[in-house]
């Protein structure tokens, strides 16, 4: 499996409840193709860079996870066709790599 982060902004009219039905219906995508939630971090209402559908700030939500392309692909979905989110992003984050043991020559 692995590595991936999503950041999801949210439409800041929608309530919490709402938001927490949404954020559920993709951490349960997430587990149902084979994939393991990690971090959930709520930033919050923030302003964005820009406008987007006439609103000048969101609810950020950022969210680490494992799983295979098709996990992804099923999430990229689900997110596409929800109406309380206005943008989001996958991004598939470095293997975690061993670090070697470095030693200096004179």
């Amino acid at each position: 499996m692995r590595p991936y982060e999503t950041m999801i902004v949210f439409d800041p009219q929608v309530d919490a409840q709402n938001i927490q039905a949404s954020l559920d219906k993709g951490l349960d995508v997430i587990r149902n193709f084979g994939g393991a939630v990690g971090s959930i971090d709520r930033w919050g209402k923030r302003p964005l860079a820009y406008e987007i559908n006439k609103r000048k700030e969101a609810y950020y939500v950022v969210v680490g996870f494992s799983g295979v392309p098709a996990t992804v692909a099923e999430l990229d979905r689900v997110l596409g066709l929800a109406d309380e989110i206005l943008r989001f992003k996958i991004v598939r984050l470095a293997d975690k790599k061993p670090a070697k043991n470095v030693t200096a020559s004179a």
